[in-house]
């Protein structure tokens, strides 16, 4: 049985985690900003997820129009699943009702304002904690991807990046998948452009 963790803290245990991956297909590439960015933090969560065995679930939308998941990702161990919906949750609903032990998702995808909003709010009102990797989400509009942000905050998810996420699943230097670990972590994750939406205190996030 996975251990539980204190309601409302934000913890985050590989046994009772798992990680979405949300739309990160081809048609986004020349449209999304940081796009090849919020890739490459996401491959590092997929990595880290398989090395500590957390359960991950790929979405695509309409991908007869948008295409596949990007390559880079390094996904194709998942098989994605189709959606119209600008939420995950209805088509992995079932995903989510075999894995009772789940309590926290780990988000990471596009777009902000859209799918990840939707699903973060899903997600919250099925109950569990969100906690949206902000290195790893973007959108077409930094103004979108801000206000977005700040929305799910007011409605009750975790704001993190990834690295902080990495090393609360991992939890101890002595975890015998920790140098593994360390090596996808070594050098800072890209940067994604969040230093410039949050300089100054922004009034979003008082």
């Amino acid at each position: 049985m996975a251990a539980a963790a204190r309601p409302g803290l934000g913890r985050v245990l590989p046994g009772s985690s798992i990680l979405f991956l949300c739309d990160m297909q081809e048609k986004f590439r020349s449209s999304v900003s940081y796009f090849p960015q919020i890739v490459a933090v996401a491959a590092r969560m997929l990595r880290v997820a398989q090395l500590l065995e957390v359960p991950a679930v790929l979405t695509e939308q309409y991908p007869q129009g948008l295409g596949h998941t990007v390559p880079e990702l390094g996904a194709e161990c998942l098989q994605p699943v189709t959606k119209t919906c600008f939420s995950m949750v209805p088509v992995v609903r079932q995903e989510l009702d075999s894995r009772p032990q789940v309590q926290s998702v780990l988000l990471c995808g596009i777009e902000t304002q859209a799918c990840i909003l939707n699903t973060a709010l899903d997600l919250l009102d099925r109950g569990l904690q969100v906690h949206v990797v902000v290195d790893a989400c973007s959108s077409r509009s930094q103004v979108d991807r801000l206000v977005a942000l700040a929305r799910m905050r007011q409605s009750g998810a975790f704001l993190s990046t990834s690295e902080a996420l990495i090393l609360q699943l991992v939890g101890d230097a002595a975890h015998p998948r920790f140098k593994e670990i360390q090596k996808i972590i070594k050098e800072p994750a890209p940067d994604s452009g969040l230093l410039g939406l949050f300089q100054g205190q922004n009034p979003l996030f008082r």
